[in-house]
Parts: structure tokens; C-alpha cells; sequence
């Protein structure tokens, strides 16, 4: 599966686009996710709250869809597009 990265989650990563593949028959957001942050752990400290909760400002989205109130339990396959968007603001 691909993750989409946005603004200084992917300044941090070095990419905006990172493919990362789960072992396991039934793989959901959250293993995604700790699959992107096995390879990328310096978007932890962005990612999750100190008491390892995903960050409330973060938008996760499956397919195009948000997923954020779902959560990391939402089942996933291999071909979806996961994104991470974090607030942006401009003017």
C-alpha cells in the first residue's frame, strides 16, 4: 500500500510518497502505519500524542475517504492509498 504524506510530515520523511507492505491476512490502518514508522521513525513524535494516541489534528484518509473517526483499526488491502494530512493554514 502507498502512503501520501503532506507538508512537513513529508519535508520529515523525505518523500511524499512511501510504499510500505504488512504481514499480515487481515492488515488494518494502524499496521500501515507502524509499517511507515518502522521505516520513517522520525514522524513519531508528529504521528502520536506522548501517551501514544494518534495526534487529534492529523487527517486520515483511505482511499480519498477519511478514516480519522474509524481510526487505526479500519481494515486496509494492499492496493488502498492512505494519506496524512496535518492543519494547514495559510492566508
Amino acid at each position: 500500500m502507498r502512503w501520501k504524506l503532506f507538508a512537513d510530515l513529508a519535508e520529515r520523511a523525505g518523500d511524499d510518497e512511501i510504499d510500505v507492505s504488512v504481514d499480515d491476512n487481515e492488515p488494518t490502518a494502524g499496521d500501515a502505519l507502524a509499517a511507515l514508522l518502522a521505516d520513517h521513525p522520525e514522524l513519531e513524535e508528529r504521528v502520536f500524542t506522548a501517551d501514544g494516541d494518534l495526534e487529534s489534528h492529523l487527517n486520515l484518509l483511505r482511499n480519498g475517504e477519511n478514516i480519522t473517526d474509524a481510526g487505526l483499526a479500519t481494515p486496509v488491502s494492499d492496493d488502498d492509498e492512505l494519506a496524512l494530512f496535518p492543519p494547514v493554514s495559510g492566508g
